[in-house]
């Protein structure tokens, strides 16, 4: 059964409400989902309740445009999307499974052994790490961090240099944010970036640059030198 809910923003003294496919807006949210197959009414409201529609003018004024979808995504991206508890619940528990299965696959601890799944549990638990509802990739710096307290562990991680043309660099750099170690940018508008990034996550960065630059950034493998 499809779950639709409200996705409201405020801006300016007026509340600008949409209906929304929860499941698909939330991945709108993460950059993958289908911003048409996330908006369930074919009009912005300033009460959906009420079914009072929101003028042409003060879309324009307050958002710039008065394309629909545009808006809308503005609406899902930076707005409110009232999230019920028990579909909260649900996703904590399938992030906490998506961060138990990437350590157990990728973390080791000092002598190179990898830690078994209820060693990692035991250790989330005990740190008392809260899974954010974000995106894995962007907060696992800080769960790490947080039961590196606890446990003698440390992720393989692999130095990247990526060039990112000057016409993709708004949308490339929060892609690189997470895992950025140094930036500079060139006379041309080019981003130039050292990255670190977990050897797990490798796949799944190239993915998401390649999107957002159509394929067009340069990335390079740091190779450690041998002692």
């Amino acid at each position: 059964m499809v779950k639709q809910v409200p996705a409201k923003l405020k801006r300016d003294g007026k509340t600008f409400e949409i209906l929304i496919d929860l499941d698909e807006a939330l991945k709108v949210r993460e950059g993958k989902g289908n911003i048409s197959s996330a908006v369930v009414t074919n009009s912005i409201f300033y009460n959906i309740k009420s079914g009072e529609v929101a003028s042409s003018s003060d879309l324009l004024k307050i958002f710039g445009t008065e394309d629909f979808f545009v808006i809308c995504e503005k609406i899902i991206k930076s707005g409110e999307i009232e999230v019920p508890s028990e579909y909260l619940k649900k996703e904590t528990e399938q992030k906490y499974k998506q961060v138990v299965d990437f350590l157990s696959k990728n973390a080791a601890d000092q002598n190179g052994r990898p830690y078994t799944p209820d060693r990692i549990i035991n250790a989330l638990k005990e740190a008392k790490v809260q899974i954010k509802d974000k995106p894995i990739d962007s907060q696992i710096a800080d769960i790490l961090s947080s039961i590196q307290k606890i446990l003698p562990i440390k992720l393989e991680m692999k130095k990247i240099i990526v060039n990112i043309p000057a016409q993709h660099t708004g949308k490339a750099y929060g892609v690189i944010s997470n895992y950025k170690e140094r930036e500079e940018w060139l006379s041309n508008g080019d981003l130039k970036a050292d990255l670190s990034i977990p050897a797990g996550m490798i796949m799944d960065f190239y993915d998401k640059l390649n999107s957002v630059t159509h394929g067009s950034a340069f990335a390079e493998e740091v190779k450690e030198k041998k002692k």
